[in-house]
């Protein structure tokens, strides 16, 4: 028997590699279909089912696209009603693997069709179960996600049938292999680490310890933070189905002219700038909108930007496919093409963005300079810049109606990347007199300034 991870930081998504006497199984496929067909190839194995847990809402699966290329069957638990072809499993079912068994147990909760697959080794004992967004560690999923069509209390109630009966009663020593980790927005606030065990989650899970279940019901949807807006789209393109992603990157590399990328401006379509904030803050296009690939950008894009709209993408030579392919993945497939040539294709005169280091921030704090801190509210919980105004980055156009676009802010984050992305969006709606900290507060921090420590409520 031989399980593999494959995580995904950009998405804090886990998808599984389960493998048994030449045999495979993939659960919860990124849309790209090559690490696992190469992993399989590279192990001599053949893949022989791919299971779903449930209709992911934070990305698109690639299970449509992975069934086709391997000819396996895409398996889903029980209330899974798909427009493609699925092997709808009952709750209880067994699939042989190899020497091992996968079982079902459907877990409804974070959604109605949301099932755990529990594998089961060569002697028959319980060894792992794949939790997708029922259990993460430290956390749940979310039961706020059907659009209305469920309550989020009726779903909790479901959820703590789920885990009292189905998760809680499995070995302390099972382990858990959770869809998600720290950064998803598919919990309110789950654990650093990517696996667990049932044990340690009875301990240390708050969602776990002993109550009844209207307190659980209190306790799991107190404090969930809006969905990002594209989760209800992606939900509906895993249950309807999508073309195939060879196809979709071939679309939508395509290279622009100046003229073209102007023509789909003037058009409406949204720039989205995806290089480093330390390249963009040296000059970029008017009207951009910077997300760079190297944070969390698949995430900060489907919360930021409506699926609905075009984009025109400038990035590093080269990353083109790449920017398109994790578009892609969160259901981004309107994009009108690259410009060709990036930044330096533009004949207009360029804006930049100053910078400064957290130090000169002090003097500019002794002058009475207004400070934004756009990190999540977790972040600012646990400590935050003395005076600073808080305006998470998530709800960020909402939150800044109230500010003066007249006045001079100076915005920071945790590093240096969404605070970027902050002032690019404050550029685009009127804000002109505006500044980045290099380093956000961790240099803030060093540097001395004044931080609140104790626990304040966002």
């Amino acid at each position: 028997m031989y399980i593999e991870q494959l995580y995904t930081n950009c998405l804090a998504e886990a998808a599984y590699y389960i493998e048994s006497e030449g045999e495979a199984a993939i659960i919860d496929p990124l849309r790209e279909t090559e690490p696992y067909i190469e992993l399989a190839q590279k192990r001599g194995t053949v893949i022989k089912y791919i299971f779903e847990t449930h209709f992911h809402a934070d990305f698109v699966s690639g299970h449509i696209d992975l069934s086709r290329k391997v000819n396996a069957p895409i398996v889903y638990g029980p209330q899974a009603d798909t427009s493609y072809a699925v092997h709808n499993a009952k709750d209880g079912e067994v699939f042989k693997l190899g020497k091992v068994v996968i079982k079902v147990l459907h877990t409804p909760g974070h959604t109605p069709e949301s099932s755990c697959y529990l594998l089961l080794d060569e002697q028959g004992k319980e060894h792992a179960v794949f939790t997708g967004d029922t259990l993460f560690v430290g956390d749940v999923g979310r039961p706020d996600l059907l659009d209305g069509k469920m309550t989020s209390e009726e779903l909790a109630s479901m959820l703590y049938d789920s885990l009292t009966k189905k998760i809680k009663a499995l070995p302390d020593d099972v382990i858990v292999y959770p869809a998600h980790g720290p950064g998803s927005a598919c919990g309110k606030n789950i654990g650093k680490e990517t696996y667990s065990t049932i044990g340690e989650q009875k301990k240390f899970n708050y969602a776990l310890q002993p109550m009844n279940r209207e307190q659980f019901i209190a306790k799991v949807t107190e404090g969930i933070l809006p969905p990002p807006q594209y989760f209800f789209e992606d939900a509906r393109i895993n249950r309807e189905g999508y073309e195939p992603i060879e196809e979709v990157i071939k679309q939508n590399t395509q290279p622009l002219s100046l003229e073209a990328f102007q023509k789909a401006v003037a058009a409406g379509a949204t720039i989205l700038d995806t290089r480093t904030a330390d390249n963009f803050e040296k000059g970029f296009i008017p009207g951009s909108i910077n997300i760079g690939l190297n944070g969390q950008f698949a995430v900060w894009v489907g919360t930021l930007i409506d699926i609905r709209k075009n984009l025109v993408l400038i990035t590093d030579e080269g990353k083109e496919n790449e920017t398109v392919l994790r578009l892609a993945r969160v259901g981004y497939e309107n994009i009108d093409g690259f410009l060709k040539g990036g930044v330096n294709a533009y004949d207009e005169k360029l804006e930049t963005v100053r910078s400064i280091t957290a130090e000169t921030l002090k003097a500019e704090i002794e002058k009475g300079a207004k400070v934004l801190d756009v990190r999540k509210p977790g972040e600012w919980n646990v400590s935050h810049l003395k005076n600073a105004t808080f305006l998470p980055l998530a709800d960020f156009t909402d939150n800044f109606k109230s500010l003066n676009k007249n006045s001079s802010y100076i915005v920071h984050c945790g590093g240096g990347y969404r605070s970027m992305t902050a002032i690019s969006i404050m550029r685009n709606h009127g804000f002109t007199n505006l500044t980045n900290v290099y380093g956000g507060f961790g240099a803030m921090v060093q540097a001395g300034l004044p931080v609140v420590t104790e626990e304040v409520t966002a």
